[in-house]
């Protein structure tokens, strides 16, 4: 864990504290062409929602020790992230729900540009914001959704006073931003980067 493994301890928080931890899922097993089109980029993102977990990326040691015991983790429904779950909390229960998929992107229509996938990602999340989700959830559903999210989660750590969420990276981040307002204090940043866990925490 990165940079909370001390913040988390065994799993086991204090009576009476609330911690929430948001986990992203590991790489997925999809190549990545290093330059392509918007079209290309358009059937990366489909191929990326179908495929699994990629068998060499594996969870850091301070993760998957830390998460090794626990009972019940929660999980969106998308391959990588069920089978990123499996492999952090091998004898856990998998709790996984559509309510925590990733909120949706759709690939600009932008004739004879070519750029790298994750430079065509932040484009394409830039104009989601900006109002450009064709067919898609646009933010402020992904958000009222993230607040779902967010009281799931909060009902578990009320009563098991911890509850681990393996999802995606920046639907993890919209679940934070809910579990700010409702007054968690944030430990970690949320990256882009495979396996990344931020701690929330309250009380």
């Amino acid at each position: 864990m990165a940079d909370n493994a001390a913040a988390t301890g065994n799993m086991k928080p204090p009576a009476g504290r609330l911690q929430i931890v948001l986990i992203r899922h590991g790489q997925p097993a999809i190549a990545i062409s290093p330059r392509t089109g918007h079209q290309g980029f358009g059937r990366y993102i489909d191929q990326y929602e179908e495929a699994g977990l990629d068998p060499q990326s594996l969870p850091p040691a301070e993760l998957t020790d830390l998460l090794g015991e626990l009972k019940a983790v929660f999980t969106s429904d998308r391959k990588r992230a069920h089978e990123s779950a499996r492999a952090l909390a091998p004898k856990a229960e998998l709790i996984a729900d559509p309510l925590f998929v990733e909120a949706p992107l759709a690939s600009p229509r932008i004739p004879l540009l070519r750029m790298t996938v994750p430079k065509w990602a932040v484009v394409a999340r830039i104009l989601w914001h900006a109002g450009y989700h064709p067919e898609i959830e646009p933010p402020a559903k992904a958000r009222a959704r993230a607040g779902k999210a967010a009281d799931i989660l909060i009902a578990c750590a009320e009563k098991d006073g911890l509850a681990v969420l393996v999802a995606h990276g920046y639907f993890n981040f919209l679940i934070g931003r809910a579990l700010q307002a409702r007054g968690f204090r944030q430990s970690g940043s949320h990256r882009a980067k495979f396996w990344n866990d931020v701690l929330y925490e309250k009380g």
